[in-house]
């Protein structure tokens, strides 16, 4: 398609869409500046991560440890990393925020030529229209002073009181204008007959070529877009074989603490080489203790086999100085770092009621909880993206959208009929009075009429029921279900269609359907409700038969020459499309078979940004 032939009356939405696509690109432009600052400003502080924890230091100061020297392995390749950082702000700045730069003021130069080209066409149209307008109305001024003489000459004429002179006179000026008047109109012809011949240059040959100039740029745009963008991927893709090598000798590094070699340099730098001290010795006061009456003698224990001191008893000087390693700390120097001895905290019970109380008892209900939450997470994923309905408002406001809908859907159906009765009684005239037009030339627009009302009137059928739902009334949702089987089971080898609402293979839709075991009726099958709620498709088109069509295959639909279709999936690549009859019924037809034409708005309208 190309916008001189389609779009030969758009020049002021063409105007303002490629100003979009400028804009587009200038915003993306800015969105690559702020990427590239983001990673300009997580380098720089990385950067200053790195010096913060990696200070200068004494060859004397140098970490021992293996966990130190690990660290400040890490330390080095953060370092290496935040440099490869700056090389994707640097590529990005030049390959692809500096590329898009440049080529924004390039296209703005071209699309202010090609738009100045269209306007000097469009105002020399406009000059040559006026002066045909100009000698429109100086022919019409002409013929209406001719026709005021005639009736002068012709007054005079029959006055039997007016002069010859005068008659004469009024004959002349008769003359004159009559002659004045086939002057204009020959004036006016020849103006009209070179308007029509510019205006027929003008959206023929002039306007195509200005357009296709614009869609050159506007596509050479869209290209350039998706060049920066794979760049823009590159940029980060070339680095990471180096950040790998910085990653791998963080892992490297991480594998070369050896709590081992750490434990022996503890003992290495805190030794102190003294033997651990023996038993105290006994000391005997009581030698020089005089006898008494009472006592004959006084006896001395003996040290026997290890006969423990007497803590109250003082030590000895000896002893004393063997003691002082324990007694007193030696001054040695600290590593330079001390790991923190692990802090155990206990956790209160009323933080985690569950854990605390009953383990068991939480295990077996998460287990049971599992199978319902992966059903409704794959609910939410199949209703996420239809809100055709409004289900996702309140029943009040949902209602009030719903009529909402329905009385402008009725209002478009009437503008339909008041169309499609207009055109009838037009074709009426025609066939009565064949000189006005030819008859079949209304039948194609006739056809349009008829079917944008029948998908009118679907539309609100389905808005309708599911008014009826809001308010409580039953629904013809389940009259409409076992056409919506059908939709199911399309040809083999047939993907999952792009409109549906649902992400669930064919081969789910095709199952047969599961069978309860009575010992399990207490347990629904959570998934067997999941597609109940599916809606029909929308219709996109329609199609009229070619042929006729048995339909005896799973999935196929049935179809009778020249039968009028609904179509509400295109064909993917694979020969069938996918067809509703005016009763619901949906299946498959093959392509060739039937001749198709879609609904101009189908695809949706142009977002933008």
């Amino acid at each position: 398609m190309t916008w001189g032939t389609e779009l030969w009356d758009q020049f002021e939405n063409l105007d303002k869409h490629t100003q979009w696509g400028i804009d587009f690109l200038e915003r993306y432009s800015k969105f690559v500046k702020e990427r590239l600052e983001i990673e300009q400003t997580y380098a720089k502080q990385l950067r200053n991560l790195v010096k913060k924890y990696c200070p200068k230091r004494s060859k004397d100061d140098e970490p021992r440890f293996s966990s130190c020297v690990s660290f400040y392995s890490i330390l080095n390749e953060l370092n290496d990393y935040a440099g490869q950082r700056e090389v994707v702000a640097e590529e990005m700045g030049h390959k692809v925020y500096g590329e898009l730069m440049r080529y924004s003021q390039d296209l703005k130069s071209e699309r202010k030529q090609h738009l100045q080209e269209g306007r000097k066409a469009q105002q020399y149209l406009d000059q040559c229209w006026k002066q045909m307008d100009n000698s429109k109305k100086k022919f019409e001024r002409e013929c209406k002073e001719a026709e005021k003489s005639q009736i002068n000459y012709d007054r005079l004429d029959n006055d039997i009181n007016a002069t010859k002179s005068e008659v004469e006179k009024a004959k002349s000026q008769l003359y004159l204008r009559t002659h004045s008047a086939d002057e204009s109109k020959n004036e006016y012809a020849a103006q009209l007959q070179n308007f029509n011949g510019e205006q027929w240059k003008h959206f023929n040959v002039a306007i195509p070529q200005i357009f296709k100039n614009l869609q050159d740029m506007d596509e050479r745009r869209t290209v350039k877009l998706g060049e920066t963008y794979r760049s823009f991927a590159d940029v980060e893709r070339r680095v990471v074989p180096i950040i790998s090598k910085c990653l791998e000798g963080m892992v490297t590094a991480a594998k070369a603490v050896d709590q081992r070699k750490d434990s022996a340099i503890v003992v290495e730098s805190f030794k102190s080489g003294f033997e651990p001290p023996g038993d105290y010795p006994f000391e005997d006061y009581s030698q020089n203790l005089s006898r008494t009456g009472s006592d004959n003698t006084i006896s001395t224990p003996k040290n026997e086999g290890g006969v423990k001191p007497d803590p109250k008893h003082s030590i000895s000087k000896t002893a004393k100085n063997k003691l002082w390693l324990f007694g007193k700390k030696p001054k040695v120097d600290q590593p330079f770092f001390v790991v923190p001895p692990p802090t155990t905290t206990t956790t209160p019970t009323w933080l985690f009621p569950k854990f605390a109380s009953d383990h068991i008892a939480f295990c077996l209900s998460e287990m049971r909880t599992v199978k319902p939450r992966i059903a409704s997470f794959r609910g939410l994923k199949q209703r996420a993206p239809s809100l055709e309905d409004f289900s996702h408002l309140p029943p009040e406001q949902r209602r009030k959208r719903l009529q909402a809908r329905i009385d402008e859907l009725s209002k478009e159906l009437q503008k339909e009929v008041d169309q499609r009765d207009a055109l009838n009684k037009m074709k009426d005239v025609y066939e009565k009075n064949p000189q006005m037009g030819d008859p079949q030339s209304l039948q194609p627009k006739i056809s349009e009429t008829m079917c944008n009302m029948e998908k009118l009137r679907s539309e609100i059928h389905k808005n309708e029921n599911w008014l009826s739902e809001v308010e409580g009334k039953v629904s013809s949702r389940g009259d409409r279900r076992p056409s919506a089987d059908v939709n199911h089971h399309a040809p083999h080898g047939r993907e999952s269609p792009e409109g549906s609402y649902t992400d669930v293979p064919n081969q789910e839709h095709r199952s047969p359907p599961h069978q309860p075991d009575p010992r399990q009726a207490h347990q629904p099958d959570e998934f067997d409700d999941e597609f109940d709620d599916d809606d029909p498709l929308p219709v996109i088109g329609h199609c009229k038969a070619l042929y006729s069509f048995n339909g005896t295959n799973e999935g196929t639909l049935l179809m009778k020459e020249n039968e009028v279709l609904y179509i509400i999936e295109e064909d993917k690549g694979d020969g069938w499309t996918r067809a509703r009859k005016q009763s619901g019924e949906e299946g498959y037809v093959p392509t060739s078979y039937v001749e198709i034409a879609m609904e101009k708005n189908s695809k949706g309208a142009v977002t933008y940004i």
